[in-house]
């Protein structure tokens, strides 16, 4: 299950930060799937909102029992929502993430471990060695390159540490000094505006597997853009 809640000690230029704390030894729900949908709303009707994402936990054998792929479609469908916020969206690790928990933490802008946090690839069933081939599977090498570690965990599930997560870029920082990153993350974020950062999320999302001559025409639009913005500015 997820809990929200609006912390006002992170507010920033006068916006409150909004939390979503999201149980990963809990299985897939249609809960779940509508906290992170209102957790969405909230952050697009808030300029200046700021998302922190508290995930722990790993379900346990059998959580895939009465799951449909309705439902898993509906849940990656909230993630990628959640990864084109017009808003900085920033993941705490704490202990062992897997399955919702994990597929969070990838999906986040910056991303904090704290010194227990593990990468986990939940089993599919009791007595299976199967891993749950879910996106994040997906994430992990896009994101992880083809490194032995990331291929262990998709294959085996074999669980990657914080500092290795760190070596494989997959985390930004490791601490446990948490509030002391958050605040470190604000202080790097305080100019970013939530449209002009969606939009360069998103061609950084395209440069993977778009050619030069198809990326060239929307990053002139983008730089366009900034130019006139500029030029808006000045005459004002």
């Amino acid at each position: 299950m997820a809990d929200m809640a609006a912390a006002g000690a992170g507010a920033r230029d006068g916006a409150p930060d909004v939390t979503l704390s999201i149980d990963g030894a809990q299985p897939l729900s249609a809960a779940l799937v509508e906290a992170v949908a209102r957790t969405c709303d909230r952050v697009e009707g808030v300029e200046g909102a700021r998302l922190v994402l508290r995930v722990s936990g790993v379900p346990a054998p059998g959580w895939t029992e009465g799951l449909t792929v309705g439902l898993v479609s509906k849940w990656e469908r909230a993630l990628r929502r959640l990864e084109r916020l017009p808003a900085v969206t920033v993941a705490v690790a704490d202990g062992d993430c897997g399955g919702a928990a994990l597929d969070a933490l990838l999906a986040a802008d910056f991303r904090i471990a704290t010194t227990t946090a593990r990468l986990v690839v939940p089993v599919t069933s009791a007595g299976s060695t199967g891993t749950w081939p879910g996106m994040a599977l997906y994430r992990l090498v896009h994101q992880g390159s083809n490194s032995a570690a990331v291929r262990r965990a998709v294959l085996f599930g074999e669980p990657v540490d914080a500092f290795r997560a760190r070596s494989l870029q997959l985390v930004d920082e490791v601490t446990d000094d948490v509030d002391g990153a958050l605040a470190a993350v604000a202080a790097l974020s305080r100019t970013l505006t939530g449209n002009e950062l969606a939009i360069r999320r998103q061609l950084m999302f395209d440069a993977l597997t778009t050619s030069f001559e198809e990326a060239l025409g929307v990053h002139l639009a983008a730089c366009d853009r900034v130019l006139r913005q500029a030029a808006a500015g000045a005459a004002s």
